[in-house]
């Protein structure tokens, strides 16, 4: 009681001092009293702290006001506890300290799904890899957070680990010193048979520019001609990174992104640089719903300066800038304190009622979501890209061409996934362990490699086993995508997971569509002096 006595006190006290300031002055002044506000929620603290039926966890309830608060602005200006914050914050640093795994809890046990490139688990754990103990203790049925809490740990700590492999009649012990454990923005890169460069983006964080420049010099070397970036489901970061890619496209003096805000200093306009090393690459960009923030930045850029074409889906419609400020008990406040603008001055933030964000977010769950006819076409403002083709503003990104969503599979195959998520990758396990030197060539693996029959009678028995109510017959119309996926799944088991997306891309209609336009593509770029 104490406390909360001493936090109003202050509260007032700092309330009080700058409401004789010239801001607080104007503050007072504006529509609603801020200072009777603040009274009255003093008065309420008072009531309930005196009166609930129970004792009232402060902590807990506070939180609840401050998320309140943010709710009340706009969809994405929101309170961040500090738990939150630290998970967030490592995300987009582009590292954390730990082991180096991805991982999944299957069959109660932590299994490696893949070591992470450059951490010491590279060379000392596989894919399949079952952890039944962590330094002499059961791990049998740990939940998520119990992985993070024992094996992550502080950079040159050991951690003892016994594990399950496949093939092996006893526990292997395996020591793995913790180490910073990088984590990539950039999924995927390969260069396909004609030439055409694939680069998979999953967000914009401290490191995403190096990555995605190394990943172009690598492909250039391997003979790529033309280029797909893939931002599907890439919901954004950094937007400094973003501008960065966006500018190795360009020539000097293109106007890449401007911004505008009640702040003097959120108001900014960013121009290429002539560090462009790539502007002479015919470029496809991927969006869906999925896509927001920096990767409309990307891709309104790409569109709007006629550098290329965008196909896919309609963005997500995410138009504004947020700065973060840290409060002193470790949580922060993320700020809207400006709306962008792609370079022909759209302005692609998608409608919103403040505080109703449940109806913001399931606008995306929409089976129809961004489909817009020429009647609804009519409404949306409309502006010019750098050779005068017609874009449109008002939400989202409209990409040059529509492109069908991935192919669907039967409802069966869905109702076996859902019950069993990484059901492909255990049966690739197996294969693997019956079938070892599958991992002698890759190239012979991608282009001669089909499962055998009788291991997919084996894998329709299995299934119908798990779930009596599905078919055999229409398990099978998914004959050719369930063949895909556990080949994909073997490609990421003996060599990673760039050569898994390589094989998973085979059945993906929209990456294979999107090659069908580079031609137009590239005669848009020509007509706007970049070839």
């Amino acid at each position: 009681m104490k406390s909360l006595k001493r936090f109003l006190v202050i509260l007032f006290f700092l309330v009080g001092a700058f409401s004789f300031t010239p801001p607080g002055q104007t503050i007072l002044a504006s529509g609603s009293d801020l200072y009777l506000k603040l009274r009255v929620f003093n008065d309420m603290i008072k009531i309930i702290n005196e009166n609930y039926v129970e004792t009232v966890d402060w902590s807990k309830t506070m939180e609840g006001a401050q998320s309140g608060l943010m709710e009340a602005l706009d969809p994405h200006s929101v309170f961040i506890g500090s738990e939150r914050l630290e998970q967030i914050n490592e995300n987009f640093r582009g590292n954390f300290e730990g082991i180096g795994i991805e991982f999944d809890i299957i069959d109660d046990y932590i299994t490696v799904i893949t070591p992470i490139v450059g951490s010491h688990s590279e060379d000392l754990l596989e894919p399949g890899d079952k952890i039944v103990s962590i330094d002499g203790e059961s791990a049998y049925r740990i939940d998520r957070e119990g992985v993070f809490e024992r094996l992550r740990g502080p950079k040159g700590t050991r951690v003892e680990l016994e594990v399950n492999r496949a093939g092996y009649d006893e526990l292997i012990p395996v020591t793995i010193i913790r180490d910073k454990i990088p984590i990539y923005s950039v999924l995927a890169k390969f260069v396909m048979s004609d030439g055409t460069g694939y680069i998979l983006l999953n967000r914009f964080s401290a490191t995403t520019s190096d990555e995605f420049l190394s990943a172009l010099d690598e492909l250039q070397s391997q003979g790529m001609q033309r280029l797909i970036i893939d931002l599907r489901h890439n919901s954004g970061g950094y937007m400094d990174e973003v501008l960065k890619i966006v500018d190795a496209f360009l020539p000097a003096g293109e106007m890449m992104l401007s911004t505008k805000g009640r702040l003097k200093n959120a108001n900014e306009e960013f121009i290429s640089s002539n560090k462009g090393d790539y502007y002479r690459l015919p470029v496809i960009v991927m969006i869906n719903r999925g896509s927001a923030s920096a990767s409309e930045i990307l891709s309104g850029a790409i569109q709007d300066l006629d550098r290329g074409l965008v196909v896919g889906e309609t963005s997500f419609g995410k138009g504004l800038v947020q700065r973060q400020y840290p409060l002193r008990d470790g949580s922060a406040l993320r700020v809207t304190v400006a709306r962008y603008y792609t370079p022909s001055g759209r302005l692609i933030q998608r409608p919103y009622t403040n505080g109703d964000t449940d109806e913001y977010y399931e606008e995306l769950y929409d089976e129809h979501y961004g489909e817009m006819d020429s009647t609804s076409l009519k409404e949306r403002p409309r502006f010019k890209t750098k050779t005068g083709r017609t874009v449109y503003g008002g939400g989202g990104i409209k990409p040059d061409y529509n492109l069908v969503q991935p192919g669907t599979i039967t409802r069966d195959l869905a109702r076996i996934r859902r019950s069993d998520a990484r059901y492909f990758f255990k049966m690739a396990g197996e294969y693997a362990e019956e079938h070892p030197q599958l991992g002698d060539d890759w190239q012979t693996f991608l282009n001669d490699f089909r499962l055998d029959d009788g291991f997919m009678d084996r894998i329709y028995g299995d299934m119908l086993n798990m779930d009596e109510t599905v078919s055999e017959d229409s398990l099978r119309q998914d004959d050719e995508v369930i063949r895909v996926y556990i080949k994909s799944e073997l490609a990421g088991k003996f060599w990673g997971k760039n050569q898994e997306y390589q094989i998973r891309t085979a059945i993906d209609n929209q990456v294979q569509d999107a090659r069908r336009y580079f031609d137009e593509a590239t005669e848009i770029a020509r007509n706007a002096g970049y070839f």
